[in-house]
């Protein structure tokens, strides 16, 4: 009873992902499926450095808070 449900959403979720990837790539474009822009790097240097800083910080940060509080 279930092979053929089984089967049927298996073709509609191919065909769904089918035609996303034909309706959202433009093809062979470096960077193009990045969440941000590459085009000025300068903004791109701030953005990594405040991301990878963050990480890097922020058990530093719980620690002193935790540490400070009574």
């Amino acid at each position: 009873m279930l092979g053929p449900l089984a089967r049927a959403s298996n073709k509609l979720g191919r065909n769904v992902m089918t035609n996303f990837v034909r309706n959202h790539s433009h093809g062979g474009v470096p960077g193009e499926n990045l969440p941000f822009d590459m085009s000025n790097r300068y903004k791109l240097t701030a953005l990594f450095i405040v991301y990878i800083g963050s990480g890097i910080s922020a058990p530093f940060l719980i620690t002193r808070h935790q540490l400070l509080k009574k």
